[in-house]
């Protein structure tokens, strides 16, 4: 039941979103059209619904070899390879929004664990892996909000003389994956408005920590994942 009318409430919203904001993604798309490298779309294969592959869409805002070049398919904060206008709208996430067709396909949901690449989804424990895409992939999640700002904790990391893929082993993945375990154990429609609120309200108060009062059972942050915490490392 809650499958079926959650995918319902996904087309529903879906259509209704991309009519609404045309005008603006037509903006958008001639902006990076005659900027940057000319490209509108960036499609990159992700882990999907029950582990098949699926092409997620965003705004592109890299250039387009970034895959091959520097820190390759790590992004830091203020990174050499993001364009102009692709930085404004990595801030303000607008980068996500096509994602909505996505949404629409029925590749993703508006609520769900991130979908990631096949390689970042093997550093997650074995136990995280089984049950992480039982669910659909979501433009938002627990990890997408407590994880707002991880270009800036990344960029940190690099300030102090660590090593960022190391960090993400050791502190990020194992909480990420905490998250998406919550999640699994505790999804609802009430869980999913929640996250949606928390998600909206984030865009407005950036640093609010509204998702932790939302859900006191949350496993607790790591210290280790704030700025101060990154100083001690």
């Amino acid at each position: 039941m809650y499958t079926y009318f959650k995918r319902l409430m996904d087309i529903s919203v879906s259509l209704i979103i991309l009519i609404i904001l045309f005008p603006f993604f037509l903006i958008i798309g001639i902006l990076l059209k005659f900027s940057g490298e000319g490209e509108i779309f960036y499609s990159q294969k992700r882990v999907g619904y029950n582990n098949m592959p699926f092409n997620i869409l965003k705004f592109a805002t890299m250039l387009k070899d970034s895959p091959n070049m520097g820190s390759k398919t790590l992004t830091v904060r203020d990174d050499p390879r993001i364009t102009k206008i692709g930085k404004y709208l990595r801030l303000t996430k607008v980068n996500e929004l096509p994602q909505i067709i996505n949404v629409l396909k029925g590749d993703m949901s508006f609520v769900g664990p991130r979908p990631l690449l096949n390689t970042s989804v093997l550093k997650y424990s074995k136990e995280v892996q089984d049950i992480i895409y039982k669910n659909k992939p979501g433009i938002t999640g627990l990890g997408s909000v407590v994880f707002r700002d991880e270009e800036k904790l990344v960029s940190e990391v690099l300030k102090h003389g660590g090593v960022p893929m190391d960090y993400y082993q050791k502190h990020i993945y194992p909480y990420k994956g905490a998250l998406e375990n919550y999640y699994y154990h505790n999804i609802s429609f009430l869980t999913d408005f929640k996250i949606l609120f928390a998600t909206a309200w984030q865009l407005v108060f950036k640093q609010s920590n509204l998702i932790y009062k939302f859900f006191p059972k949350l496993p607790s942050k790591p210290e280790s994942l704030t700025l101060i915490g990154i100083s001690k490392l």
